[in-house]
């Protein structure tokens, strides 16, 4: 962070043919974002920047970087974006001003549908240095952008591409002892169903445990019923987990729940995920408790509860 980006002046004019407007830093600026946000000129932008020497190309990154609201206008456009990130990764020396760009406005770049992948193209093309900077950047802003609109999408990536072990288990740890919280949000669960995807047993197991004791509250809403119905299809101690805490409730709340718009498809799906040998003790629970409400199961339209529990039988 200490680092300071050399000044760079404009390169030479080039006369008639020239591809800068030399001179006249506005006009230069100008052409430059007109150039760079144009989707007719992605391909030709592709191709200058292959033949163009390395004192010019830190020209570019120098002017596209020289002030914040300069930055954020280009990073924030579709094709501004596109062509930031084909300037990345080309050197150190030119990388150097984009990361000090990025840390500067780092909030604003994260949650910003196209500028986030700016940070993103930073991360997995900067030197190790500047990777562990923004890291640490990312572990402290992580439950800001995991509720953010875009923020929760540039934060999935991320945990994608993370290979440092420290830092993933780090951010990890921090999605799952958070897991309450962000599976009850809009944008939050998104985050949490990611890291289930991924089949992390250690950070699987440490979400469910966070949530334990919640799964019939999480189920009445949309958000939160996507978590849980996840939790279910992990299997194992997990899933006997949830399955437990659906148990656990009083026979009027499950009746509710399995009537309820988000609750149905969770009670749906613990007893489909049940019904073998191994896991026949939790689905006769499940049975016995919502076999006296059948009647009324049958009048919740597009429910699969109540032809599941006709045809069977499970002695009292």
């Amino acid at each position: 962070m200490n680092e300071e980006p050399p000044a760079i002046p404009p390169p030479p004019s080039r006369g008639g043919d020239s591809l800068f407007h030399c001179g006249d830093p506005e006009l230069d600026l100008h052409w430059l974002f007109n150039f760079m946000t144009s989707s007719e000129d992605v391909p030709r932008f592709k191709e200058l920047i292959s033949v163009l020497d390395m004192r010019t190309l830190m020209w570019m990154a120098s002017s596209l970087t020289s002030g914040s609201n300069y930055f954020m206008v280009i990073a924030r456009n579709q094709y501004g974006s596109k062509s930031i990130q084909r300037l990345m990764g080309m050197s150190d020396d030119v990388d150097v001003f984009f990361f000090e760009a990025i840390m500067r406005l780092f909030l604003y770049v994260m949650t910003d549908k196209y500028a986030s992948y700016v940070a993103i193209k930073g991360m997995r093309v900067f030197q190790q240095d500047k990777r562990e900077l923004m890291y640490e950047h990312i572990l402290r802003y992580a439950l800001y952008l995991a509720r953010d609109k875009h923020g929760c999408i540039a934060l999935n990536e991320i945990i994608t591409d993370l290979d440092d072990p420290y830092y993933r288990n780090q951010l990890l740890d921090i999605v799952a002892n958070n897991a309450l919280l962000l599976s009850s949000d809009a944008y939050g669960n998104f985050v949490v169903q990611h890291v289930l995807k991924l089949r992390d047993y250690r950070c699987t197991r440490n979400i469910a445990d966070n949530l334990c004791g919640h799964c019939v509250e999480l189920s009445f809403k949309k958000y939160g019923s996507y978590i849980v119905e996840r939790l279910l299809e992990v299997g194992d101690s997990v899933m006997e987990q949830v399955v437990m805490d659906l148990l656990a409730c009083k026979r009027e709340m499950l009746m509710r729940l399995a009537r309820s718009e988000y609750g149905n498809f969770v009670v749906c799906k613990a007893l489909g995920l049940t019904n073998e040998i191994f896991t026949a003790d939790l689905y006769c629970g499940l049975v016995r408790k919502l076999m006296p409400y059948r009647h009324l199961l049958h009048r919740s339209p597009g429910s699969k509860i109540a032809a599941i529990l006709d045809s069977m039988h499970v002695p009292n």
